[in-house]
């Protein structure tokens, strides 16, 4: 048997006693079990799975409740039964223009409609028939908000939606290429769906500002590749019809456009007519402060005789009205909201001003009809719901809810004689 061993050790007066034990070994065992808590634990995860069972039934039984709800729900819409709509776009005097595209589920309805008004200025000027890509000016549309998001440090809006300056100013920048050199989808049915894009592209900002990680040029480095993961790499140069161009040589060479010759037309009351004034709307995110503001009169005599010449407009507006209704593939106003002849500057303004009127929506207008006595448009349309009805991509508009509803529109400034500030 061990046993301890005692040393004494004298040292002057002072007697020590030691004493040496012999070396141990060190072990490791299995760790010390505690049934009580395990079952404590079990007991506690048990009562928690009744618990988010019952709150998961819940929300399970109100979400379909929900949908019930909106399924069953009726919309406010107009009895179409005794409105004398025009035969079909057919009937109407129409400008040259390219077949409706869709833009899916997308917020890009400013890009479609006015690269199609492109589409028939270039044709109008140069007869030349090129149908232009949509895709690459939301591309080049998302970098300048993204830029202008970091340049205010996230004091500017990077959404889907923009107004008609956006295809220009990108025209500028960036020159424009045909649709078949950049489509700008890459899911197998062809179809946009620019939901996972945006969620992507306003979490890597939302990280840069609330990080401060703030570096311009790096910074749109990832925006460009969170884009072309989305929409595809944009080309460089291309070929078009046996000729190689880039994007600035295609818009300088084919397009052939000056830009400086379009005119985007408000009609407001808050400030004087015959001057430029901001549109304060926030999908004018560059606070573009050059739309022409025109009495009501003018502005929609502007617009009438430049249809009936057989030109076109892009127009902004509201298109979330009862009066518009995509199975009847016509928008009126009722006059159980406004009748006709209450319809003047002040009951226009009175809707922009409380918010009724807002810009939701972009058009392009292509087409003019006098029908029944009232003056109908033509109108070219991106949205879903202008395939609900017989005439897909088309709308028929009464002229009242033109000039009630929409809050802009961009022209050729030939048909502005007279008007501009500067004669």
């Amino acid at each position: 048997m061990n046993r301890s061993k005692c040393l004494t050790l004298v040292a002057g007066w002072l007697l020590i006693t030691v004493v040496v034990c012999p070396a141990q070994d060190l072990v490791y065992r299995e760790k010390n079990q505690y049934p009580v808590l395990d079952e404590i634990r079990a007991a506690r995860a048990a009562r928690q799975a009744v618990s988010d069972s019952l709150v998961a039934e819940a929300d399970a039984r109100h979400e379909a409740e929900r949908e019930a709800r909106d399924d069953a729900a009726l919309s406010l819409r107009l009895d179409w039964s005794d409105i004398k709509v025009p035969a079909g776009p057919d009937a109407f005097d129409s400008a040259w223009h390219l077949p409706p595209t869709p833009q899916f589920y997308t917020g890009s309805c400013w890009a479609f409609c006015s690269i199609s008004y492109l589409e028939s200025e270039i044709q109008r000027l140069h007869g030349r028939e090129v149908k232009l890509s949509e895709m690459w000016i939301v591309y080049n549309e998302y970098v300048e908000k993204a830029r202008r998001f970091l340049r205010e440090f996230g004091h500017s809006v990077v959404a889907e939606g923009s107004q008609d300056h956006g295809t220009l100013e990108v025209c500028r920048l960036y020159g424009v290429v045909p649709r078949e050199a950049y489509v700008g989808v890459l899911t197998e049915d062809g179809r946009h769906d620019h939901t996972p894009l945006m969620r992507e592209l306003n979490g890597y900002l939302d990280w840069v500002r609330d990080s401060g990680a703030w570096d311009e040029e790096r910074n749109l480095d990832t925006v460009r590749a969170i884009l072309d993961k989305h929409l595809g790499a944009p080309p460089t140069e291309f070929t078009y019809q046996g000729s190689v161009f880039t994007p600035q040589s295609f818009f300088s060479e084919v397009c052939a456009l000056d830009l400086d010759q379009y005119v985007s037309c408000v009609s407001r009351l808050d400030a004087p007519f015959g001057t430029f004034v901001l549109l304060d709307v926030r999908d004018n995110w560059r606070r573009k402060d050059d739309y022409l503001n025109l009495p009501l009169k003018d502005w929609y005599d502007v617009l009438r005789s430049t249809i009936k010449d057989g030109q076109t407009v892009a127009f902004g507006g509201d298109n979330s009205e009862p009066g518009m209704d995509g199975v009847h593939d016509a928008a009126v106003i009722p006059a159980w909201d406004i009748p006709a002849k209450a319809i003047d500057q002040e009951s226009r303004e009175m809707r922009i001003a409380n918010g009724q009127t807002g810009d939701d929506h972009g058009v392009h207008c292509v087409g003019y009809k006098k029908h029944k006595g009232r003056e109908w448009f033509l109108i070219k349309d991106s949205n879903r719901s202008s395939r609900l009805g017989q005439y897909e991509g088309y709308y028929m508009w009464d002229g009242d809810y033109i000039r009630l509803k929409m809050l802009s529109y961009l022209v050729h400034r030939d048909h502005l004689q007279g008007l501009l500030p500067d004669g």
